[in-house]
């Protein structure tokens, strides 16, 4: 073979095999190269995501198994960029209620969170517990195990007797000095009924009831990351919009008992 021939067979090979690259071959059957993976961003365990009530919850009218909604109300960023927006919606479950004891014991309630809805619609389902509760609120919070526990009432309990024995000795000492002209006999045993009567009304009532008032606010932990892509956080034009829940909570308003000497009890 020439030198010529030899040249010329050497470049048909070469554009052959140019030919049969993978990057030409995949221009062509129109084959093209993988977009880019979608941006990934991830609210981490621990988080602390702040809630608005929508509905009243309480020892008294609420029972295991009770549905519990809430709204956001403070953007939670991940990346630089709103992960959750405020007005998104948080389900809960209302897991365990007790009841205050009539004699002693005090209310316990517990939450937990199951799910949260963007206002895209996009949703992820966890549990999370109750990590604080608004600062205006009477009851108290178990940060470990999330329990909610009503205030207690021995001081009501004192005040309820006294009032009751007081209002015994007036009537007593009115009652005695009219029949028998003896006001300070009368006295004293009008404030032993009084007390009596003020005793069993204690003993007969219970406490407070542990209440998270609709517009109270509560914090809710994270157990478990929560992670979304770029498309779920296309909100659009959509603009989360907080729902009219009255500005903030009311005073947790102990209802009054009736009769004498018997504030601040319920039955």
């Amino acid at each position: 073979m020439s030198p010529f021939d030899f040249a010329r067979v050497r470049t048909i090979l070469v554009l052959g095999g140019l030919a049969l690259t993978p990057a030409t071959w995949a221009q062509n059957v129109g084959e093209q190269e993988p977009p880019p993976p979608a941006a990934n961003f991830t609210v981490d365990p621990g988080a602390k995501i702040p809630l608005s009530l929508i509905n009243s919850v309480s020892t008294k009218h609420s029972i295991e198994g009770d549905r519990v909604y809430l709204e956001t109300v403070f953007p939670i960023l991940a990346n630089g960029r709103i992960v959750i927006p405020p007005g998104s919606y948080v389900q809960g479950t209302v897991t365990q209620v007790k009841r205050p004891g009539r004699v002693k014991g005090r209310a316990e309630l517990y939450v937990r969170f199951d799910s949260l809805t963007l206002p895209n619609g996009v949703t992820r389902d966890f549990r999370a517990r109750v990590g604080g509760i608004d600062g205006r609120s009477s009851e108290e919070l178990d940060r470990e195990e999330g329990k909610i526990r009503s205030e207690g009432n021995k001081g009501g309990d004192a005040r309820t007797i006294g009032e009751a024995a007081g209002a015994g000795a007036s009537i007593g000492t009115i009652a005695g000095g009219a029949s028998s002209g003896h006001y300070g006999m009368g006295a004293g045993i009008g404030a032993a009924a009084g007390a009596a009567a003020g005793l069993v009304g204690v003993l007969l009532s219970r406490g407070p009831d542990a209440i998270l008032a609709k517009g109270s606010t509560v914090e809710m932990i994270l157990d478990r990351p929560l992670h979304f892509t770029s498309s779920e956080l296309e909100f659009g034009p959509m603009q989360p919009r907080r729902s009219e829940s009255g500005g903030g909570p009311t005073p947790n308003q102990k209802q009054s008992g009736l009769g004498i000497g018997l504030p601040g009890r319920r039955f």
